[in-house]
């Protein structure tokens, strides 16, 4: 181990398995949900902070268990191109990732019996099914992200079930304005790990991670990247025209000078160069969220 991960606190440790740059994604669809939920005048603020301890945690649950099972199978190894892995640095033993897992997804199970006593027995599914999604992502006998399957996770769990079932816990309702919504919020984030996996490819086909890059091809992931942006661009004129959403809806047109800068590097950039194209990837993500959530409550 090296000197430098050497003085890395255990508490540090944990808090760089929790990859809190990814923690964006799980609060979008919750502000999101919740900003159709004030337009309406269905706001709970009590359900919207545990709809978020929810959300953040089944995120970092599934990020503790995918450093554990990238661990086991290598893909996490000394020729990775992104961030640090405990694991494979040492820093946090197998055992002790186990117990975090445990941990993390019970404590999201708990908060979440307030959620299912407001939203009843569907929340109780979504929330168990969630989890297992979170768990099934990386781990069990057909890990999701080495058969082609992350980025559908993805998008319907961080996008139309997280944005959805956040505004039916306001508001009781399932609303067709709400799954519209959630489709920008789950394209952006699919494109996070869209250029994860891109950047990945050659370590994920040694380790046999069959992710949709690894099958498809890269020429397939600049595809994928650039359609995701065209559908979060196209959501709000059909809002606008369709639902008779106001013209405060395109607040999220702001972001279209930073799509265009990441469709550029997606196209010209490689290997650790990447790793920008990432952070920024999450932090449009983010800012088209705020923006958008701005726009419905407006």
């Amino acid at each position: 181990m090296r000197e430098s991960e050497n003085q890395i606190t255990k508490i540090e440790s944990w808090l760089l398995a929790s990859r809190p740059k990814t923690l964006l994604a799980a609060v979008v669809p919750v502000m999101v949900g919740s900003a159709l939920a004030v337009s309406e005048g269905n706001f709970n603020f009590p359900v919207a902070v545990a709809a978020f301890l929810c959300s953040v945690l089944i995120q970092i649950g599934t990020n503790f268990t995918n450093d554990l099972y990238d661990f086991y199978s290598g893909a996490d190894n000394a020729s990775r191109k992104g961030p640090q892995r405990v694991l494979a640095a040492g820093l946090i033993t197998p055992a002790e990732m186990k117990a975090g897992i445990i941990f993390i997804f019970l404590s999201a199970f708990l908060i979440g019996l307030y959620l299912v006593s407001i939203g009843g027995l569907i929340i109780l599914f979504i929330g168990v099914a969630s989890i297992i999604a979170g768990i099934a992502y990386t781990a069990g006998p057909y890990p999701l992200a080495y058969h082609g399957l992350g980025d559908v996770f993805v998008f319907i769990f961080f996008g139309i079930v997280g944005t959805v079932f956040t505004h039916y816990l306001h508001s009781g309702e399932l609303s067709a304005v709400a799954f519209w919504a959630s489709l920008p919020v789950g394209a952006l984030i699919t494109n996070i790990l869209v250029v994860n996996n891109y950047r990945d490819l050659e370590e994920d086909k040694d380790a046999h991670k069959n992710t949709l890059v690894v099958i498809l091809g890269r020429a397939f992931a600049r595809y994928q990247y650039v359609f995701m942006i065209i559908v979060s661009f196209t959501i709000p004129l059909f809002l606008f025209f369709i639902f008779n959403v106001n013209g405060w809806i395109f607040l999220p047109y702001l972001t279209l000078p930073l799509a265009y800068k990441l469709v550029k590097m997606i196209y010209t950039l490689h290997g650790n160069d990447l790793n920008k194209t990432l952070e920024l990837t999450a932090k449009m993500s983010a800012l088209y969220g705020l923006l958008f959530s701005f726009g419905l409550i407006f």
